[in-house]
């Protein structure tokens, strides 16, 4: 780095970042219970010092990953943003995805408050927008605040955290719950 300025990455270490990443990507937000940073340098086809010249530790490449979903995310916004009853499918999807991405929402939690924080805040900005225009056609509760999607969440992951019968009875009763919200949230 010279005077502040990053210089852009050669070719090939940006291919073996992007392979980390979405090797990461696909077995954090996998059905898995644990995920080793050498099965994520196998399954990107690079060597664990590859991996760790590209990502000093899982908290690194944790960030990345929630970054890698929350641009998806934008994306999926963006695609939708003459579509106002398309906030419902998109809630729902997000929701679900909390549920089957155990791996990543159990690194995250470990992240320091502020960096867990700072990608909740801006998921909910993402959001927010969506549920304007949904508010607006009429398709959503004109209560429901921006910030109340963070109380979604928390309910979502609650009865996640909290089922004692199980991972199988916990997506069940999660699944449950975000059927149950989003028809509180939603006006058919």
């Amino acid at each position: 780095m010279l005077y502040g300025v990053q210089a852009p990455r050669r070719r090939d270490a940006q291919r073996n970042r992007d392979a980390i990443v979405r090797a990461a990507c696909d077995l954090m937000t996998s059905e898995r219970d644990v995920v080793g940073m050498p099965e994520i340098a196998r399954r990107a086809g690079v060597g664990q010092a590859t991996l760790y010249r590209h990502f000093p530790d899982r908290h690194a490449l944790t960030s990345a990953v929630i970054a890698y979903q929350v641009e998806r995310l934008e994306a999926c916004v963006a695609a939708t943003r003459q579509q106002p009853a398309a906030f419902r499918p998109m809630l729902d999807a997000v929701l679900r995805a909390q549920v089957t991405m155990r791996p990543l929402v159990r690194l995250a939690r470990r992240l320091e408050p502020a960096v867990q924080g700072r990608y909740l805040r801006r998921i909910v900005t993402l959001l927010a927008e969506p549920l304007r225009r949904a508010q607006e056609h009429g398709h959503v509760r004109r209560d429901l605040e921006p910030g109340d999607l963070v109380l979604i969440f928390t309910m979502v992951e609650g009865v996640l955290e909290g089922t004692l019968d199980g991972e199988v009875e916990a997506r069940a009763a999660a699944g449950r719950t975000i059927d149950l919200a989003l028809d509180g949230v939603f006006r058919t």
